[in-house]
């Protein structure tokens, strides 16, 4: 359900693909990292001047989690790659609140960034399954829900101990 809001929330961004006035924005602007290898899609970038400014839309209204300045952040890092310049911000639009909130890029977020593409690619790499999380409390609302299983977890054969 969380995931079909969301995408009908990203369907209004994505309505529009340029706007010029007052500034100028572009939606689902395709964004890599060649240095970083990863790529996505960034819901918007407008355009400060010369300097991009990646926006992301979230369904919900703001979490005390850093998951989606990560996000914006990882954004970030793919523009300055691509087009050779600082973006030193960027913001994420929470659509049930309606609030947009900016993002400085620091160094500390961009290293807790750095962090969590290395951790990342790390666990894919590993081919194993994760312990559980620590925020159970978000399970409900994951779109990996029915993936993931959380019920399940210490139930018989799908115990979380590592085996070696």
């Amino acid at each position: 359900m969380f995931t079909l809001e969301g995408r009908d929330s990203h369907a209004r961004v994505d309505e529009i693909t340029i706007r010029e006035s007052p500034v100028r924005m572009e939606t689902s602007v395709r964004l890599w990292s060649n240095a970083l290898g990863i790529a996505g899609v960034a819901d918007v970038v407008e355009w400060h001047g010369d300097i991009p400014y990646p926006i992301e839309y979230k369904h919900g209204t703001r979490q005390s989690w850093i998951n989606d300045d990560l996000q914006v952040c990882a954004q970030a890092l793919c523009l300055e790659e691509m087009l050779h310049v600082a973006v030193p911000a960027g913001a994420i639009y929470y659509v049930g609140s309606r609030r947009r909130r900016e993002v400085l890029f620091s160094s500390s977020l961009r290293d807790a960034t750095y962090r969590a593409i290395e951790d990342t690619r790390a666990l894919l790499s590993s081919e194993k399954v994760p312990a559980p999380t620590d925020h159970r409390e978000r399970c409900p609302h994951c779109s990996l829900l029915d993936v993931c299983l959380p019920s399940l977890y210490g139930q018989g054969s799908l115990s979380w101990k590592d085996e070696g």
